[in-house]
């Protein structure tokens, strides 16, 4: 029995605005945790290096590497927060059906 008179894909999944400025602040917050990343691994790099005058630092190898490891771990973290988001904003409301269900039928 087809009903194909009274049904209506879009009063499935109602469609809620997505674009708003919660998005663009989780997407700032991890640009933010990103670059943090990048500057605690660039600063630990060279205090492994023994560069730690160019930061204005005397600090020890042990510092250097809790930095970089703090920071691959930071730079980790904002990417794959990041790409979640990302993949969230990019995501439809639509249905998931197949093109062979949605074909018109003579």
């Amino acid at each position: 029995m087809r009903l194909s008179d009274r049904f209506d894909a879009r009063r499935l999944r109602p469609r809620d605005p997505r674009k708003g400025w919660r998005w663009r602040l989780g997407l700032l917050l991890a640009l933010l945790i990103v670059a943090t990343g990048l500057a605690l691994s660039f600063s630990g790099t060279l205090l492994l290096f023994e560069r730690g005058d160019i930061l204005a630092m005397q600090a020890n190898r042990a510092t250097g590497s809790t930095l970089l490891i703090s920071g691959i771990v930071l730079l980790w973290g904002g990417i794959a927060f990041w790409r979640r988001l990302r993949r969230r904003l990019r995501q439809t409301g639509s249905l998931s059906l197949s093109p062979e269900l949605m074909k018109k039928r003579d």
